[in-house]
This record gives structure tokens, sequence and C-alpha cells, in this order.
């Protein structure tokens, strides 16, 4: 490996770098064989927080909101075991907000802890609930995402 790809690999994250956090318990049951975490609960993980503020900020109704966010990327680095009885804080920034769609950037850290235990991110484009056609993001919903912006 040369020392640019070495350098282009993902790194932990301070909090400093997100916007916001969502705290979220482990379950006795997110554990695997190996006594940790299993990879596919920090993508459960992500998409709670991101639901979580976005229903705090007032634009999202599950159930009645006309248009919505539909996962079309997603991608994960993990850096650090974190296992049950651990408590998580979710860092959610947002990284780039298209026409309809936005990337959001998040980092598991275990409660306490000022280094991401995992760093990933996810695209949501927004569509229409019925047709599911791509729509121009709400303005309401623009506002609430660029207060996650980090510069």
């Amino acid at each position: 490996m040369s020392s640019q790809q070495h350098s282009e690999r993902p790194q932990p994250q301070t909090r400093s770098a997100y916007a916001q956090f969502v705290r979220v318990t482990t379950r006795w049951s997110d554990n695997d064989a190996y006594g940790h975490v299993n990879n596919v609960v920090y993508y459960s993980w992500f998409d709670t927080a991101v639901n979580r503020l976005l229903i705090d900020k007032g634009v999202l109704d599950i159930e009645a909101s006309p248009c919505i966010g539909l996962v079309v990327e997603t991608q994960c680095h993990y850096f650090a075991p974190v296992s049950y009885p651990q408590d998580v804080d979710v860092g959610v920034r947002v990284a780039h907000l298209g026409q309809s769609s936005v990337r959001y950037e998040l980092a598991i850290f275990v409660a306490g802890e000022s280094q991401s235990a995992a760093c990933g991110h996810f695209v949501h484009v927004y569509v229409d609930r019925s047709s599911r056609r791509p729509v121009a993001l709400p303005p309401a919903t623009r506002e609430a995402l660029q207060a996650l912006q980090v510069s």
C-alpha cells in the first residue's frame, strides 16, 4: 500500500465535526457471536438518528408527509468495537444538499468517548410519497437540513 493510499483511509472523527447528536441505547440482541455490536446495527442507528432529528424539527410526519426520503446509498467504516450495554451518541451532519437529495455524514461515539468508533454516510433522495418520483426538497426541510451543516 502506498503512503498516498494510506493517507486517504478513513479515520475516526471527533465530536466537534458533527452538528447534533442523538443518544441510542444498545440492546442485548445487538451483540453478535463475537461479543460486539453487529455491523448491520450501525445502519439502523444512522437511520434512527436522522429520522429522530427530522421528526423533532417538524419536517417529517412518518404517516402523512407528502414527500419522503429514500436511502439510495450508504457506507460505514469501523474503527473500534461497541458492545452491549454501552450507550452511543450518533453524530449527524449534512455534507451536501442537492435539489432533491441530501448526503448525511454520521459517526458513532461510545458515550463519554471523544473519538468515533465508526463513521459513515447515507444519501436520501426525496420523492413524492405516491408516485415515488424525485421532488425538490420542501423549503422547511431544506432549512432544517441547512442547520445540520458544519463548516
